[in-house]
């Protein structure tokens, strides 16, 4: 038995070999690969697919550590695209594992062809990131599947799967809902994973104040003359308390529901 015959036995006792070659032909993309995507993309992968794009600008951070697959104490400062790659091929060395250490933004967007993919995964923080991209994902043949807001949550219960109009107690899908309806707007439904639940912080607000988050739009490592030592985190608009258990249900359940649309009737 050859080594990625025997990875997927299991799977395969469940689904029968027709659809594991059906699993590994569907290309994927996710679009962000933090508490949500990174746990969706080990999923994906540990379920059959082969043919995976990743995308991401960060590198990782140490306050990543709590909730991100790829995030240890030995990964902090290291891409996080690459790092995640680096794992996905030990799970399956015959995956074809592409990572892209680029922001999508309505300004990138052309350059990732959504029209060569089957499904297209958002797991994106940026608000106008991500509706441009559930705008053009829309308009693709491709499944699409969105996360929503997965911070300030502890009950695993009350994570939910809806249409994303039909979304309610998310300020994140609230707050997408007011600004498409006056711009413009996805083409048609797709499913969202969300929990009503909204807890408050009752830490201090602070700022990791470690120079090993590095500047995310740096390649060369951190080496780089032109690479500029700061913490990430205080560059973002609203930071959030997050716990890993409910991360990873998020990227677990679109993983879910990625591998049911590929294996229904």
């Amino acid at each position: 038995m050859g080594i990625e015959k025997g990875i997927f036995k299991r799977t395969e006792l469940l689904l029968g070999n027709s659809l594991m070659d059906k699993i590994a032909s569907q290309r994927v993309i996710i679009f962000g690969i933090g508490g949500v995507g990174s746990w969706c993309a080990e999923s994906l992968v540990r379920s059959g697919i082969r043919q995976l794009t990743i995308v991401d600008s960060d590198r990782i951070c140490v306050t990543n550590i709590n909730r991100q697959l790829l995030a240890t104490t030995k990964t902090v400062g290291q891409v996080k695209v690459d790092a995640l790659k680096e794992r996905l091929l030990e799970i399956n060395p015959k995956a074809e594992i592409t990572a892209v250490q680029q922001i999508y933004s309505p300004e990138t967007a052309d350059s990732f062809e959504l029209d060569k993919y089957d499904y297209i995964i958002d797991a994106i923080d940026s608000l106008s990131n991500k509706m441009d991209l559930m705008v053009r994902a829309t308009q693709t043949k491709a499944v699409f599947f969105s996360s929503m807001g997965a911070a300030l949550k502890m009950d695993p219960t009350k994570i939910q799967v809806a249409e994303f109009w039909k979304v309610k107690g998310c300020p994140l899908g609230a707050a997408l809902r007011r600004k498409f309806r006056k711009s413009r707007k996805p083409s048609r439904k797709f499913l969202c994973v969300y929990s009503e639940e909204v807890l408050d912080n009752r830490g201090a607000n602070e700022s990791c104040g470690t120079e090993a988050c590095l500047c995310p739009r740096s390649k060369n490592g951190p080496g780089d003359p032109d690479l500029v030592n700061h913490e990430w985190c205080s560059m973002k608009a609203q930071i959030n308390g997050t716990l890993a258990h409910i991360t990873a249900i998020f990227g677990f359940t679109i993983a879910g529901l990625v591998m049911k649309d590929i294996c229904k009737e």
